[in-house]
Order: C-alpha cells, then structure tokens, then sequence
C-alpha cells in the first residue's frame, strides 16, 4: 500500500491569494518609485501571470507592451532594481497584516506536523517573500516548520518546467509517489506532476479557469470547519474540508 509521508506547497496563490492585491500593487509601487510610466491593472496582470518570475515577467512586459517597442537603458539593471524594490513594498505589505493566509492553510499544515507528514516549499517567489508570509500569516517559527524552502532562482527553468520540484526531491531524498503537492494554477500543476508527484489545486483569484485535467482534485480552497470548499473536480468524500485523511484517500485513489 502506498503512503504519503509528505506534502510540497506552492507559495503566491496557494498559502495565500497573493497576486492581484499583493504583488501586482507592489510592482506598480516600484514603478512609480523608478518614475516609470507603467502600470499594470488588474486584467493585464492576469495576462502577465502566464510568465512565472517577477524579474521574467517584467521582461515580457517590456518585449510585449512598451508602446514604443524598445527598452529602457541598461534594462538588466533595471529589471533587478525593480524587482528589489518590488520585494521590499512587497515585504512590507505582508509585515502590516494586508496579506492574510487562505482558509484551511494553517490548520491543515498544524495537523500534518503532528500526523508525521514532513513539509516543503517548492515557489519561484523570493525567499525574503515566503519568510515574512510565513511568519506573519502562519507563525513566527514557521519556517522551521518545513524541511526545505525551494524558492527565487535555484533553478533555472522555472513553472512549468519540473525543476523545482525535481530539485526538492533530489536535495531531500524524497520519492515522488510518497509526496502530495498543493497548487493553485495550471503551470504549477504541470511543473509537479511533470515531476512525478499528484496534485491537489486550490484555485486564485486568477486561476479558476485554467485547465486542471491532471489534478487529483480541484477545490475553492482547503476550507474550514464551518467554512466548507467547494469541489469543482473530483471526489471529496463528502468532506467539508481538507485534512490529513483527506489527503492520504487522494493519495491512495488518486
């Protein structure tokens, strides 16, 4: 019989629903700092989201929506001064409590640290960004919580290629048939499942109706007691929301 012994976790739309209100702000604030011209508005930030990596996005944007079809000088530079302060407006916004973790996150991992599960993190966010989302949405030791942190640039191919994932379970050891993954959008569900490992989807904001085919199940959110999901693909049981025998029948059927 199979048995999961392990969970890997998306960051920015899974922990918590981060983008529009979050990141998206942050980059227009860091514009304005620069005295650029850009803004990003909510639907041309959904379109941007197709490109996984703040520093990767800015230069679609540029290849793609500047007017005048030519870059800023000494655009590399640019780019990483942005993205800096990107992350410090960022950063500062999850330190004033503007950023909540989603229904069911905390709990859910609470009760698979005391189940046994072991916990990673597999995002392309920064590492400054999941340290202060974690220890203001969950708690001021969570980082200690998890096995390894995988974020910003270890790996060069970013979602969806499997990297990320890959590179989890090399450094850990980890067999792919004993880990779940939690994503909330089609390039994270192919980058986990290219690496081996099945899914559950927890949809955002920007991702409710992206293509999920490969998930093992596809939820509102992990929910909470008295705060149910809704199932939008797959069996649920008949459960209200997500907990460790939730995941370990996904695991075994999935």
């Amino acid at each position: 019989m199979k048995k999961l012994t392990a969970l890997i976790l998306d960051v920015d739309g899974t922990l918590a629903d981060t983008e529009r209100d979050g990141h998206r702000v942050a980059f227009n604030a860091a514009f304005r700092e620069l005295g650029l011209d850009w803004v990003w508005d909510v639907g041309l930030y959904g379109e941007l989201l197709t490109v996984t990596g703040g520093k990767e996005r800015l230069r679609y944007y540029a290849d793609h929506f500047l007017a005048d079809g030519e870059k800023p000088a000494a655009f590399d530079a640019l780019v990483a001064e942005l993205h800096r302060i990107k992350t410090r407006r960022y950063v500062d916004m999850l330190n004033t409590g503007r950023i909540r973790i989603r229904p069911g996150v905390k709990r859910l991992l609470t009760e698979a640290r005391a189940a046994g599960l072991r916990l990673a993190i597999a995002t392309t966010t920064t590492p400054e960004n999941v340290t202060a989302l974690l220890r203001n949405g969950l708690a001021e030791d969570a980082e200690s919580w998890f096995d390894l942190i995988a974020a910003g640039d270890i790996v060069p191919a970013k979602k969806p290629a499997p990297d990320i994932y890959l590179w989890v379970l090399d450094r850990l050891g980890w067999r792919p048939q004993d880990c779940l993954a939690v994503e909330d959008s089609a390039n994270g569900l192919k980058s986990s499942v290219g690496a081996g490992v099945k899914t559950i989807v927890t949809v955002s904001g920007y991702t409710a109706r992206e293509n999920f085919d490969r998930a093992v199940a596809v939820l509102s959110d992990l929910g909470e007691p008295g705060q149910p999901f809704h199932v939008l693909q797959g069996d649920a049981g008949g459960g209200a929301y997500v907990d460790v025998a939730l995941l370990r029948r996904w695991h075994q059927d999935g």
